[in-house]
């Protein structure tokens, strides 16, 4: 299990996300230790994903999903 953090502008802030890959596209979303949702991303598609029990809104959801991929692209 590979874990990371991401950074997320949202409004005036900056968010941090934890981050960590369940394999099979599954990630699994923390903010300050709690888990707030999973994502699933489309292998075939990268600008599809879906969401898994997640507290989270579409606008910043595409922003992690954004940072996800970017941190796989560059490993």
């Amino acid at each position: 299990m590979k874990q990371f953090r991401i950074e997320v502008p949202e409004n005036d802030t900056l968010q941090i996300f934890s981050i960590t890959e369940l394999g099979d596209n599954n990630y699994e979303i923390h903010k300050a230790g709690d888990r707030i949702g999973m994502i699933h991303i489309d292998g075939d598609s990268h600008d599809h994903c879906k969401a898994v029990d997640c507290e989270i809104d579409l606008p910043l959801l595409n922003s992690i999903r954004e940072g996800i991929l970017l941190h796989r692209d560059l490993n």
